[in-house]
């Protein structure tokens, strides 16, 4: 949606944009076309080596300046730059194809790999952690909490049963388990994949998205950052936060209603946006993304 992002977040020449959650840098450059020679971008992001990458990418631009932070430290990493107040902030809580893809790292489930998850590698838990210390009725309040999974208690059962005989360590032995939980293998599922409605998620997605939300400790640094966001704003700069995840919106939705109920806010999104299904076909996994924004007093 980076069209109505563009539009709905209106960044001039001479603004300050801060983009809290940087990867790759694709917003990063729609942000520089439109706020000219005398704009400043701020980055943040904690994978070091995609921010290397994004470095490297961005080339040497003095209007840019990226540090690996997390969106919940806005209000130092503004401090530092001797910036009171940004014209923009913009923060997509999204994972990128970069990281998805790479196997090693665990997030998604299309390639066999290690349970990691960790979207920083300073963080020392990983998923496969996880999966090997918390309670079946841990695991199963997480994936009902954090990603809305209809059958946690199947699952998490059974995760609790294979662990008793060895650990699951990898992404094919917990797609393997929560394929079970919902009555598929992997063969049958392939089959129904063939016959499914366009946009069917695959069984494991929201297991995976809880795990990486748990990981990663999400939900608290946003809701940190949803709670600073306002102090990090010049009179009348705008905040737009593009989310994929029920709980991620719900956080979201409610702290920009809370600030336009104190005041805080002058005018916030009255509903959700979500991507046209022209964007969706080109780019399927962004069927599950809501963007909304606030602008502040």
């Amino acid at each position: 949606m980076a069209a109505e992002v563009l539009a709905l977040l209106d960044p001039q020449p001479g603004d300050v944009v801060v983009d809290c959650t940087i990867g790759y840098g694709g917003h990063a450059r729609m942000f520089l076309e439109r706020i000219g020679p005398q704009g400043r971008l701020i980055g943040l992001d904690i994978d070091g080596p995609e921010l290397d990458r994004t470095r490297r990418r961005l080339g040497a631009d003095g209007r840019v300046r990226l540090h690996r932070r997390n969106f919940a430290e806005l209000p130092d990493v503004l401090k530092a730059e001797g910036i009171a107040g940004a014209s923009v902030i913009f923060a997509d809580l999204g994972v990128s194809s970069m990281q998805v893809d790479d196997a090693t790292r665990g997030i998604g489930f299309k390639a066999d790999g290690p349970l990691d998850m960790r979207m920083d590698d300073r963080i020392e838990t990983t998923a496969a952690d996880l999966l090997a210390t918390l309670s079946e009725v841990e695991l199963s309040d997480a994936l009902r909490r954090l990603s809305d999974e209809p059958d946690h208690e199947a699952i998490a059962r059974l995760i609790a049963g294979q662990r008793q005989v060895q650990p699951v360590a990898t992404v094919d032995e917990l797609v393997r388990l929560v394929l079970n939980a919902k009555g598929f293998t992997p063969r049958t599922w392939k089959r129904y994949q063939k016959q499914a409605p366009f946009g069917t998620a695959h069984p494991a997605a929201r297991t995976f998205q809880a795990l990486r939300i748990l990981v990663n400790n999400d939900l608290t640094h946003l809701d940190r950052f949803l709670a600073l966001a306002p102090q990090c704003l010049a009179s009348g700069g705008r905040i737009g936060v593009l989310s994929f995840q029920p709980g991620e919106d719900r956080l979201v939705k409610q702290a920009f209603r809370d600030g336009y109920r104190t005041g805080v806010y002058a005018a916030i999104a009255p509903n959700v946006l979500r991507p046209r299904t022209g964007e969706i076909v080109k780019n399927p996994r962004s069927a599950s993304a809501r963007f909304r924004w606030a602008r502040r007093a």
